[in-house]
């Protein structure tokens, strides 16, 4: 039982270590002060604000409640230990093993020290060069990240959806939600190449495609970046599908351009012009932060315009179905050689090894 007690106070230094260097402690203050503005009478009377302090309460309460229940349990055991009972040696053997667990699970944390790593995540998914393989290309990729999600049991909703001339998808956005999202995903971002044998020609050629992953922290509150009304010009027009179909029948899709960096944001999908413009704002938002975080500068102003092209050259990952099988990143060597597992949503050997890749640089 001695040696017991004293791998269970070796396992509450660890946490208590882990939980300084994640500042757990203040985190939990923030937490307290939302919940008490949360139970004010009037916290609902500005229902946008509202539902962003609610998001904020979670994404704390995600991060700071595993922690505290860890170290409970941890204490609870050490009490146990500390009576040398050796008819409840087996029971403490194995909640500490749970425990132990649970610490190895938790303390990848420390790999999300980023200053937007708690954020929900903006992906969006362009097709690049390769036509109609690279439209279905990019609806591949758009099921993979839905599949990941789904696994994780994160919320993943699809609210940008522009289908391909033939297959596939030209374009589409999803708002993924969950702990650390940002801090996961980041790693995703970027040019993404497909090669196998295309199911577009009667003759079964070899085809590469390419296609654009964006990943970028929600930016929910406007005030986190501040956008000049000069420097947007927002047109109206309306919005429809592929084959006729109309998404609806009124003049409400926004297109959303900043002019200092040409960057475009179009949305369709909502029936209201107002929440289409406010769905694009929060994109072009979150757009810009991406691009600061990017080319390291502190200021709107400072931003160029992404110039990053989905072709050959500029490619982050490989998957290969043909002529042999395998994904390799081309940043961390990272690879597998079942690429169906991966395009079923099997990413997180890929993100964890992009976490250690920039963890060592």
């Amino acid at each position: 039982m001695k040696q017991l007690k004293l791998e269970i106070d070796e396992l509450l230094s660890q946490v208590a270590g882990a939980t300084d260097k994640l500042s757990i402690a203040e985190l939990d203050r923030q937490r307290a002060v939302i919940k008490q503005e949360m139970s004010g009478s009037h916290f609902w009377d500005n229902n946008e604000v509202a539902a962003n302090k609610s998001k904020q309460y979670a994404r704390l309460d995600q991060q700071v409640s595993p922690w505290q229940k860890l170290h409970l349990s941890l204490n609870e055991l050490a009490e146990l230990a500390a009576t040398e009972d050796s008819s409840l040696q087996d029971e403490i053997t194995k909640q500490l093993l749970e425990n132990q667990k649970l610490f190895d699970e938790l303390k990848q944390q420390l790999m999300f020290q980023g200053k937007y790593d708690t954020y929900d995540v903006i992906l969006s998914i362009y097709a690049g060069a390769g036509g109609t393989d690279a439209q279905d290309w990019a609806e591949m990729l758009l099921r993979m990240y839905t599949r990941w999600a789904q696994q994780h049991k994160f919320d993943a909703l699809l609210f940008s959806h522009s289908a391909g001339d033939e297959a596939g998808i030209k374009s589409a956005s999803l708002e993924i939600s969950g702990s650390f999202m940002y801090g996961r995903l980041r790693g995703e971002n970027g040019v993404h190449r497909l090669v196998r044998q295309s199911p577009f020609n009667s003759d079964n050629l070899r085809q590469t495609s390419f296609a654009m992953v964006e990943v970028m922290p929600k930016v929910a509150e406007p005030k986190a970046i501040e956008l000049n009304e000069k420097d947007l010009r927002i047109d109206v027009y309306r919005s429809g599908g592929r084959g006729g179909q109309s998404v609806n029948t009124t003049d409400s899709a926004v297109r959303v351009t900043h002019l200092p960096t040409g960057i475009t944001v179009s949305i369709q999908n909502e029936k209201s012009q107002i929440q289409n413009k406010e769905t694009a704002l929060t994109i072009l938002r979150s757009r810009l932060l991406q691009l600061k975080l990017e080319q390291h500068v502190e200021k709107i102003e400072e931003i160029k315009g992404g110039s990053t092209s989905a072709e050959w050259g500029n490619q982050i990952r490989n998957y290969v179905l043909h002529p042999y099988k395998q994904v390799k990143d081309v940043r961390t060597k990272h690879e597998a050689k079942d690429p169906d597992r991966v395009l079923d949503g099997d990413i997180d050997d890929f993100i964890k090894a992009y976490l250690e890749h920039t963890l060592g640089q």
